[in-house]
């Protein structure tokens, strides 16, 4: 329970209209709003949250408000809670903050170009196995998500693990600042948001904002670019996996790759455990090898590893692999830099290489939309990868959006270039045949997700329009 004490305390705000003086948490969605939660008014690009404090206060118990607005919005709510602060946004921080000062127990921030969420996915789920574990939601790791988070915490709370997202300088110290993480978790180094970036360096700067703040911090061996920065930036207790590297302290051997998992025997100074995950791909190893590693330095032990590992089914638009009507789709449509979409690529190189070899796959299809956010690499970068592509094992590209156009026209196999990704999945229906493996992966502001859509849509006419014919 949040009390008015506490949010007056932690916000400096003032208190200009008290109903209920208890909430059981905190809102910024009019829409989704449960009784007896406290809305707060932020400022978007796109809303302004005092727009909809009427709606709000409908099913919440009372609300923050930027001084500002209040003669406006606010003057008439008199049997409601009114808290008034110079920011909305500001005072968020602040009480994720404040709340944050009151837990004893362990705070994990995971950053890094590529895996973040099924990372923090993964320690979830270990943890999970001897604690209640408060976590970030869903992909929710921004300047408003992560704080919104916190506010979740409640006694029973045993450990946060936060995830924590950048687009520029200064994001990643921005959240920790109200985090206060005590363990962090690089992933990698990649080509990632460089048009807010400008550089791989300024990428690794950024990331390594956590460091000033933790006492231990797991990192990837393998990443070299990435040691570098850790070992002339951190001074602490630095804990390392890898595949390669031999040497980190926890490391993995014996990978067997299938289309429906991997299992892998991951080695630590306290022994081996064999692992039997249902996530296929190479990086998935790596994003489990990060978990793995952060839960043993807080003290899990071997067996809750695995028993957290095994545990774990994936994460929705991540590298999931779907089967319809004999076609393997790999849905990995949430986002993509160079590196992930390279990332994704050798997998579905690797799934096609050992499909053909058994006459399980007849096709690698690649359907890719834009990387956005690259900058001045944008061009260069997506001609690099047509030019990728037409030495693997990929027989048709589908290329999405005019980036990505380019690709196609450095690739020697069969392209075919769309406009949106409604277009690509209705050329996709057109030419997928029964033991096709597709790749599915581009850019979140692609919205690859309508790929998946349209040949499911396409589908469903194609049944309609057969029991039709049959019934005639």
């Amino acid at each position: 329970m949040l009390n008015i004490r506490d949010i007056i305390e932690a916000t400096r705000g003032r208190l200009v209209s008290e109903g209920e003086s208890e909430f059981t948490g905190v809102s910024i969605d009019s829409r989704t709003i449960k009784s007896g939660e406290l809305f707060i008014a932020l400022n978007g690009d796109r809303f302004d949250g005092h727009d909809f404090l009427s709606d709000a206060l409908k099913t919440g118990k009372g609300a923050i408000v930027n001084s500002s607005r209040f003669t406006v919005h606010g003057s008439r709510f008199t049997d409601k809670t009114i808290i008034l602060v110079d920011n909305t946004l500001l005072a968020l921080h602040d009480l994720g903050r404040y709340i944050r000062k009151s837990f004893n127990g362990h705070v994990i921030g995971v950053v890094g170009s590529n895996g973040k969420t099924t990372t923090k996915e993964l320690i979830s789920s270990i943890l999970g196995t001897r604690l209640n574990v408060l976590k970030t939601m869903g992909n929710l790791n921004n300047h408003i998500g992560m704080p919104l988070s916190i506010t979740k915490m409640d006694k029973d709370t045993g450990v946060m693990v936060l995830e924590m997202g950048t687009n520029r300088p200064g994001d990643i110290d921005e959240l920790c600042n109200i985090a206060m993480p005590d363990v962090g978790v690089v992933t990698n180094i990649g080509y990632e948001h460089l048009q807010g970036f400008g550089s791989l360096h300024k990428v690794r700067d950024s990331e390594l904002e956590i460091a000033p703040y933790v006492k231990k911090l797991v990192v990837n061996a393998d990443d070299s670019f990435l040691m570098e920065g850790v070992n002339a930036k951190f001074k602490g207790d630095v804990i390392t996996f890898g595949i390669e590297a031999k040497d980190a302290d926890l490391t993995v051997k014996d990978i067997d790759f299938s289309d429906d998992g991997t299992r892998f025997i991951i080695c630590a100074n306290s022994g081996c455990i064999d692992i039997d995950s249902k996530i296929p791909g190479r990086f998935n190893v790596y994003n489990s090898l990060a978990a793995a590693s952060a839960a043993h330095a807080i003290g899990f032990n071997l067996y809750e590893i695995k028993k957290g590992l095994e545990s774990f089914t994936g994460v929705n638009m991540r590298f999931e692999v779907r089967r319809e009507k004999g076609v393997t789709f790999l849905n990995d449509v949430y986002n993509a830099n160079p590196s992930s979409m390279e990332e994704s690529i050798n997998e579905l190189a690797r799934f096609a290489d050992a499909g053909k070899y058994t006459g399980k796959y007849k096709r690698a299809i690649a359907v890719l939309g834009d990387m956005l956010e690259l900058g001045d690499y944008g061009i260069d970068g997506h001609k690099k990868l047509g030019k990728k592509l037409s030495d693997m094992a990929v027989d048709v590209f589908i290329g999405v959006g005019p980036l990505m156009a380019l690709a196609v026209s450095e690739f020697r196999g069969k392209g075919i270039c769309a406009d949106t990704s409604e277009d690509a999945g209705i050329e996709l229906s057109k030419i997928i045949e029964d033991g096709d493996i597709v790749l599915i992966k581009g850019s979140r502001g692609m919205r690859m997700e309508k790929v998946m859509a349209a040949i499911e849509e396409d589908g469903s006419k194609k049944s309609v329009d057969f029991a039709g014919q049959h019934r005639g």
